[in-house]
């Protein structure tokens, strides 16, 4: 793929790359990339116009080439004294025929990271869901999908959270929790908070939820360990409102706000960090629980410089233990105390089936194998660049390419062999490409 760099000349400035991924949008019909669309990178000047930067075309995976543009130094990302913007915003401007344009406003780039701007297309055309989607009704009035994304909380002024209890009594007549700890197919995101009855709603893929906080909410050019400990956080604070639902024993129809007050920082339709996808990638099912308690731990935290939070984790502190080479499962039993364990939620809701506990690579066989085998070919009548297989239930050289072709897609590290990460993944992807998601009003 092709790297092309803006402006062109020789200097120590610090730069970042950017990718931009176009689709039609899962929450309203199958998922496609949408190849020969343009798009259009500009940078607000100081005078308040704007420069086109690059105008680029998607290729048949729906991917622009990966642009390197201007950034500050990660010098401004590692202390919270800097007062400098730690990243350079970008505008990136989409259209496609028969497909409303998009705008996205903000767009970061931090020096050495790649951020990766999803664009979910809709049509201009009528859809089956499109009444019973609060952001469709909004377009058909203006038009234009237009996405502003807000700085991030370690920098913008947002309202502190609101300190509640981390373990929820949950024994109250009436109150109702899930049976087991699950990780959902999808996140009902609340656009402000609880008691706004006017603020929209999205279904977002639960994966997708964890790397918008993440990347919302602490810089990807922090220590990898920092990272994890930070998303795991997340996972167990976004997993306690599953399984208490919390919201809903209110009489709410979301899972969780994006107000900081109450919830975590979420900008619909913002850029993600490759350092934090791929952490997510790996991670998504682990959770903060406490010894003798069912539920996931509420693990509120705060970012220890702006505002103070005794007893929860505070993100710089987790920044300065990730410097000394503390593990992430050490530096969140630093701040959450000793007791905990890091369990993976036993199910896995919306794939089609679990992962084996086994990675499988070259030279593996059986019914597994032959799972991948038939996701990847159906995949690939979407994505075509991903290389169909016989589906003989034996991982052969030509597997493994597809599986490569299907990371390197998907922005997974191109090792060729299915753990984790990669096998939910495709499962994702897998129903993404086969069903319409249904959305949850």
């Amino acid at each position: 793929m092709r790297n092309f760099r803006y402006p062109p000349v020789l200097s120590r400035q610090s730069t970042g790359t950017l990718i931009v991924d176009v689709t039609t949008d899962p929450a309203l019909t199958a998922l496609r990339p949408l190849s020969d669309v343009q798009v259009t990178v500009r940078r607000q000047n100081p005078n308040g116009g704007q420069s086109t930067i690059a105008q680029l075309t998607t290729n048949a995976n729906g991917q622009t080439p990966v642009l390197t543009l201007d950034a500050p130094p990660d010098a401004l990302t590692q202390t919270p004294e800097a007062t400098q913007t730690p990243y350079s915003p970008y505008i990136v401007e989409v259209s496609a025929e028969n497909y409303l344009p998009t705008i996205v406003n903000g767009t970061q780039i931090f020096s050495n990271i790649r951020s990766i701007q999803p664009i979910r297309l809709i049509s201009s055309e009528p859809t089956p869901f499109a009444s019973r989607s609060s952001r469709v009704s909004k377009l058909s009035r203006q038009q234009v999908d237009e996405i502003s994304i807000g700085p991030p909380t370690l920098y913008g002024d947002y309202a502190p959270k609101i300190p509640e209890s981390s373990i929820k009594d949950t024994t109250s007549p009436g109150f109702v929790v899930l049976p087991a700890v699950v990780v959902p197919e999808f996140i009902i995101v609340h656009a402000g908070t609880p008691n706004n009855n006017t603020a929209p709603n999205y279904t977002v893929p639960f994966k997708d939820y964890i790397k918008n906080v993440a990347s919302s909410e602490i810089y990807p050019t922090w220590p990898t360990e920092t990272i994890r400990a930070n998303i795991v956080a997340i996972i167990s604070f976004t997993l306690n409102r599953v399984y208490t639902e919390w919201y809903r024993n209110k009489g709410k129809n979301f899972t969780i706000t994006n107000s900081t007050a109450f919830d975590h920082a979420f900008f619909f339709g913002r850029d993600i960090f490759d350092t934090i996808s791929l952490e997510v990638d790996q991670i998504f099912d682990t959770y903060v629980k406490r010894s003798g308690v069912e539920q996931p731990l509420l693990t509120q935290y705060c970012d220890g410089a702006k505002s103070t939070c005794p007893n929860w984790m505070t993100q710089w502190g987790s920044k300065a233990l990730g410097d000394e080479g503390r593990t992430y499962e050490e530096i969140l039993r630093f701040y959450y105390g000793q007791d905990i364990s890091f369990p993976g939620a036993p199910v896995v809701s919306g794939a089609p089936e679990s992962f084996p506990g086994t990675p499988l690579k070259l030279g593996s066989s059986g019914p597994p194998v032959r799972t991948i085998q038939e996701q990847l070919n159906r995949i690939s009548n979407n994505y075509p660049l991903i290389p169909k297989v016989r589906t003989t239930g034996e991982f052969d050289a030509a597997t493994e390419e597809s599986v490569k072709t299907f990371q390197r897609i998907f922005h997974l590290t191109p090792d060729g062999i299915v753990g984790k990460n990669t096998w939910y993944k495709i499962s994702e992807i897998y129903v993404a490409v086969t069903k319409i998601a249904e959305l949850l009003s």
